[in-house]
């Protein structure tokens, strides 16, 4: 039984902080928070007097692409010139490459507080399951520091004799290391979207695997491919479900926000929102200027877990990034208009649940799974980022960022 004592940690409760406070560690669950441990320990830890918060987890990115951003330009600044710039790229992209670019983008968010990461790999024909076997190679290497989800994000079309080459590779893509079914309904021509889900769900099914769907990627509200999978999963799919991006969601009137969001609670699929790359491909051209958001309040009020999630990581869908879940905050507090604490749990506590991991608390039977930060609130370490950050994975300590 291997013990651990965090000594003198700050407990934040809400926008209050409490302490100084121990929190005890018995094999990698926290199994005390108090005023001293109860029993003998094998390491003390002193944090002294730094906030303490549950770790982070990234439900939505792509290892496979980042860093791409100097390789190949994305012309028009939108999604489809994102599309078209993997394409152009796609045979110039080595298996070493891709092991390369994601064990570093990997360790990067391990660093930064990350103890999870779901992450989509592009299988398509372009370039059939060499991202898969990469990133599965990525997952072994980088087992000591953060876990590694691999969705197969399906090329398009999947619907008929046209999209039998990538339903025949998702079905490989599965064999060689993913862990769920992905892919972009949105994008199956002739506006197919009902038919592409139920190809996705049928493989699911087949292969009695989770899903995680690249749903309604569009401002246009007339797009509503999330309304057919939760009545589809309502339907009966047994599956765990995730429906990534929504935005179109987001440019329903409130009623129709409303209606949806309660289809999606009481389908119990989750939810990620992934306001990096959506700001950047969405809205150009357009007057007002929207926000790719999905609708974050009506989804919560329905009772939809919703997650926060970088997505791409310096590349054609988005130039930017510094796989830091404090960045993916404080984006959520200025255009969710998030609270710090509740942007906090939609990179930590919510993206949890909606991966289907065991909920992130400091409180006893928690796994501990931690962040120890030097700031003075919450407020002001997802204002600043951290620069004194301890990073704890089932009680051990698995980065450090503590000045000299």
């Amino acid at each position: 039984m291997a013990t651990t004592l965090l000594q003198r940690a700050t407990i934040v409760h809400g926008a209050v902080t409490d302490g100084p406070a121990d929190v005890l560690i018995v094999d990698g669950v926290i199994a005390e928070v108090g005023a001293g441990p109860s029993v003998e320990v094998d390491e003390v830890v002193d944090l002294d007097g730094r906030l303490l918060l549950p770790a982070a987890v990234e439900p939505h990115a792509h290892l496979d692409k980042a860093f791409l951003a100097e390789r190949e330009e994305n012309e028009t600044g939108d999604l489809a010139g994102a599309i078209d710039a993997m394409i152009r790229l796609s045979g110039r992209i080595t298996h070493d490459d891709i092991v390369e670019r994601a064990e570093r983008a990997a360790r990067l968010m391990a660093s930064n507080g990350y103890v999870a990461v779901r992450t989509h790999a592009d299988t398509t024909v372009h370039g059939g399951v060499t991202n898969v076997a990469a990133l599965a190679e990525v997952r072994r290497r980088v087992a000591d520091v953060i876990d590694i989800e691999i969705v197969a994000l399906t090329g398009h079309p999947v619907v008929g004799a046209a999209g039998a080459d990538h339903r025949a590779l998702l079905r490989e893509a599965l064999a060689a290391g993913a862990d769920l079914v992905g892919g972009c309904p949105h994008l199956e021509p002739d506006g197919r979207i009902e038919a592409a889900t139920d190809v996705f769900l049928e493989i699911a099914t087949d292969a009695d695997v989770a899903i995680d769907l690249h749903t309604d990627e569009t401002l246009d509200p007339s797009v509503i491919g999330l309304e057919y999978l939760a009545r589809q999963v309502l339907a009966g799919f047994t599956q765990r479900t995730t429906a990534s991006h929504c935005v179109s969601l987001g440019q329903r009137d409130a009623a129709e926000q409303q209606r949806i969001a309660e289809l999606v609670a009481g389908a119990d699929i989750g939810v990620v929102t992934l306001p990096h790359t959506n700001l950047w491909l969405g809205g150009r051209n357009q007057q007002p200027v929207p926000r790719g958001l999905t609708a974050v309040d009506a989804l919560r009020r329905a009772g939809v877990a919703v997650a926060a999630g970088a997505d791409n990581l310096q590349d054609p869908f988005n130039p930017m990034g510094r796989a830091c879940p404090f960045e993916t905050a404080a984006l959520m507090v200025l255009v969710a208009h998030d609270l710090p604490q509740r942007a906090w749990s939609a990179v930590s506590s919510d993206s949890r649940r909606v991966l289907g991991l065991p909920p992130g608390s400091i409180t006893p039977g928690a796994p501990a799974d931690l962040l120890a930060v030097r700031a003075g609130s919450l407020r002001q370490v997802v204002a600043e980022g951290p620069a004194d950050l301890r990073v704890f994975r089932a009680g051990r300590e698995v980065a450090s960022s503590v000045p000299d």
